[in-house]
């Protein structure tokens, strides 16, 4: 399911227009984007849990030429499925 089959089921579940089912879901992901840049938890009970990771600064190689680089520390987005939406699943 792409973005546009994702606004056309909100749409048809909530009974919204299409623009507001658009306008719902650009405002949800906004919000959660800007709560995990804060180093915000959001918390979705039964979904499931948006995060940022912390990623230690490593060591690697550069696959190209086998040559060690050094990787810097960084931040990754992650999301822990909640129990309900794991057992929707099997």
């Amino acid at each position: 399911m792409n973005k546009t089959e994702l606004i056309d089921a909100i749409a048809e579940k909530s009974g919204l227009s299409k623009k507001a089912s658009e306008d719902a879901l650009k405002a949800t992901l906004e919000a959660i984007t800007e709560a995990v840049k804060k180093d915000d938890k959001v918390v979705l009970v039964g979904f499931g849990t948006f995060y940022a990771k912390e990623r230690k600064a490593r060591e690697g190689r550069n696959p190209a030429t086998g040559k060690k680089i050094k990787i810097k520390a960084s931040k990754s987005p992650a999301f822990k499925a909640g129990k309900s939406f794991k057992d929707q699943l099997n």
